[in-house]
């Protein structure tokens, strides 16, 4: 270990000799639901507590400045650290400075460190795999795993000096801004992507500027001789004259999947990505670059599931419907799951066609236990559906997008690999800082 780092301490220790507290949210009456506002304060629970950072969102509660006055003493601030307390305790994130005034939740325990320790390299240390661990192993609760302040205050740490904490933190806090860059970049680019799809195959602008005696914007002339100058009457409204309506499946060839026998270790851990519902991406990252478990060719070969080609769409159909995922390579999937290939050779097409119609196929899923899409529902779906060649001119355009996007996935991917790799050995003192600088710099 560096001479640059103390003696291992526990944070009670750390906050006995140098200041600080731990806290847990307000439990029972303390705090009541009837309490939660539409509009106020974010309450941080559970949910809103990811691997190192806070995320909320539509459905976060909020508290009035009525709740804030009442119980002051669970106001997070800038540097404090929350953990789960249940439901996700290898979970703990940082307060930045924007998420200042923020409320603690019952389920959430906050640790303020002392002011002489950087908190991010603190919040860095907790996010190693060895602390994840520890806190699982030193957990309470038979059914479902629970930490309180006193698990939290034996937790052992080692920080080495002020300025070394800094600059760990300095190189690792650059790294997570460039990914988020990286995430930022494809939310924009998926929205142009979006728009691109609406304005063509929904609001159908195209088709309205040529009815209007207009030039359509933003296509040469090639592109705008696609489009027909006129609407007409179909079941599903008012349509661009000659493009079909058709059921979803008719667009579309639908694939299934499966899952090789687990009791069978040679089918298991090989090189073909398996996906399921819990490799879904979110909504702007799109594309799946990688799955957490994986199939042999063998456990290919000898169950159900296919190899998906690489543009395949694939949504899930059983429990958690309508999640989607974009296959950025050769892969295959679980049961739970459809592929989806466009019969126009296409892939983005389908992937934004399958985007616009999640909800209708939602509401028409059934099942007894779980929600359920199955190939009747797709066949209960109706499209308007373009020719061939007006989708292949839209791929095109797509297509340096989407590439950026794949670019841009793979990059945090790596960056965060790295990241990953670096972190438990810098906070242990293990790597020098010189040397892991330069790991950064040659990657980026």
């Amino acid at each position: 270990m560096s001479s640059d780092w103390s003696q291992a301490l526990t944070i009670s220790q750390l906050i006995m000799k140098e200041g600080g507290s731990i806290k847990t949210g307000p439990f029972g009456t303390a705090l009541k639901a009837s309490e939660y506002v539409t509009e106020g304060v974010p309450l941080i629970s559970v949910r809103e507590i990811g691997h190192g950072s806070l995320h909320i969102d539509s459905k976060t509660p909020r508290v009035s400045s009525d709740t804030l006055a009442r119980l002051p003493e669970y106001i997070l601030e800038e540097r404090d650290i929350v953990f789960a307390r249940k439901g996700g305790i290898e979970r703990c994130s940082l307060v930045r400075r924007k998420q200042a005034g923020w409320f603690l939740g019952s389920d959430g325990i906050r640790l303020r460190p002392p002011k002489n320790c950087d908190a991010r390299f603190l919040a860095y240390s907790l996010q190693a795999q060895a602390v994840k661990d520890w806190l699982t192993q030193n957990s309470t609760g038979s059914t479902m795993a629970s930490l309180n302040q006193s698990t939290i205050g034996r937790l052992p740490i080692s920080l080495p000096h002020n300025h070394e904490q800094i600059k760990i933190a300095d190189l690792l806090e650059a790294l997570d801004d460039r990914i988020a860059l990286l995430r930022e970049t494809n939310t924009t680019l998926e929205a142009i992507a979006q728009a691109l799809f609406k304005s063509w195959f929904v609001d159908f602008d195209p088709v309205r500027a040529k009815q209007a005696g207009r030039e359509p914007e933003g296509m040469d002339a090639d592109t705008a001789a696609l489009f027909p100058d006129c609407f007409e009457e179909s079941e599903l409204g008012l349509a661009p004259k000659g493009w079909n309506q058709a059921p979803f499946t008719d667009t579309v060839n639908v694939i299934g999947g499966g899952t090789p026998k687990t009791s069978i270790p040679e089918y298991w851990n090989g090189d073909i990505p398996w996906f399921s519902v819990a490799d879904a991406p979110t909504i702007t990252d799109v594309f799946v670059i990688d799955t957490q478990k994986h199939i042999t060719e063998q456990g290919l070969n000898n169950s159900s599931t296919k190899l998906l080609a690489k543009g395949t769409t694939i949504i899930s159909a059983r429990g958690t419907v309508g999640r989607l995922a974009l296959v950025d390579k050769e892969m295959a999937m679980n049961q739970s799951c459809y592929g989806l290939r466009g019969k126009a050779e296409d892939s983005y097409f389908t992937y934004f066609s399958t985007y616009r119609l999640v909800e209708s196929l939602k509401q028409r899923s059934h099942g007894s236990v779980f929600d359920t899409i199955t190939t009747e529902t797709m066949k209960g779906v109706f499209v308007v559906y373009p020719d061939k060649a007006t989708i292949q001119s839209f791929e095109a355009l797509l297509h340096p997008v989407m590439d950026r996007m794949q670019n841009n996935l793979h990059q945090a991917q790596t960056l965060t690999t790295l990241r990953d790799t670096l972190l438990p050995r810098l906070i242990s003192g293990q790597l020098r800082l010189p040397d892991a600088e330069a790991l950064v710099e040659e990657v980026l």
